[in-house]
């Protein structure tokens, strides 16, 4: 399963890639919301039933609602966006720091971690490699990769709100209706830039993937995962995604693989590593 989620998070950043050739960044989000939305709406009724499905959803709607905008709706068009200017791996790269920032919010508004010793280390070597990949301007400037940074940034805090939120909540719940929300939320956006010409097979065909496949299964196949596995496995998929992604982008999309790309990825992965690790039992018990 680990393998698998990597290989599809991994291709998502190459489609994105493909469909902003032809898409503006809020159609592509409105179809691939759109299409992970029925995805998720025709699936998770059966795994958690629907009466329950539908009683979570009225008692959390409020919070789904934002956990829609900050994890879905405004990271998925940051992404978008700035992948019209930049390569897909480094995208992948940046999207890859996604602990620290985690780490770094947590303990700046939270209060609820402890960064010290090798896990403070940990997120300034993530934050090192973050700020090489952006001042680099590698392949499209600054601000496309500062809107990959908000991206990640996002995702950090939509992570930490929904842990406090709707810890009760039913993950698959909080995926549908959060998917849902956010496909409502973008389709207004979606139509209005709706591309003039038919968009070729492959564009197409990169939006029924990321919808269907990079997110609606997705989703379905790492809250699986964090069931059978454990969350503390599962995070391990955030060490896989960004080399895959980086794969993908060279050897199918023929994109460059620059050194400080790859500086920068070891940079990252080695702070995620760090700021991830857990204190000495005695020390947490203390």
């Amino acid at each position: 399963m680990l393998i698998s989620l990597a290989l599809i998070w991994g291709a998502s950043f190459m489609f994105i890639k493909v469909a902003d050739r032809q898409f503006s960044p809020a159609t592509l989000i409105m179809g691939r919301l759109g299409l992970a939305a029925v995805t998720l709406a025709l699936i998770v009724p059966f795994a958690v039933g629907t009466r329950a499905t539908i009683a979570e959803l009225r008692a959390n709607a409020g919070w789904l609602v934002v956990v829609a905008l900050v994890n879905t709706a405004i990271p998925f068009w940051l992404l978008s966006w700035g992948e019209t200017k930049i390569d897909s791996g480094l995208a992948s790269i940046i999207q890859g720091g996604v602990p620290i920032f985690n780490a770094a919010v947590a303990f700046v508004f939270f209060r609820e971690v402890r960064v010290t010793g090798m896990r403070l280390a940990g997120i300034a070597i993530g934050f090192v490699g973050v700020a090489l990949l952006v001042g680099a301007h590698l392949a499209g400037g600054l601000l496309p990769a500062l809107a990959v940074v908000l991206a990640a940034l996002s995702y950090s805090a939509a992570g930490l709100f929904a842990a406090r939120r709707l810890r009760e909540t039913e993950p698959l719940v909080i995926a549908a209706g959060s998917m849902v929300g956010a496909a409502i939320v973008m389709a207004p956006f979606g139509l209005a830039t709706l591309p003039g010409s038919l968009p070729g097979w492959k564009e197409t065909a990169s939006v029924i993937v990321l919808g269907i496949l990079g997110t609606g299964i997705a989703y379905i196949l790492y809250f699986l995962m964090i069931r059978e596995a454990g969350a503390s496995r599962s995070i391990l998929v955030t060490y896989l995604v960004p080399p895959v992604a980086l794969a993908y982008g060279v050897l199918v999309l023929g994109e460059p693989l620059p050194v400080v790309a790859v500086v920068g990825l070891a940079l990252i992965l080695g702070g995620v590593s760090l700021a991830g690790r857990r204190p000495p039992a005695a020390k947490r018990e203390a």
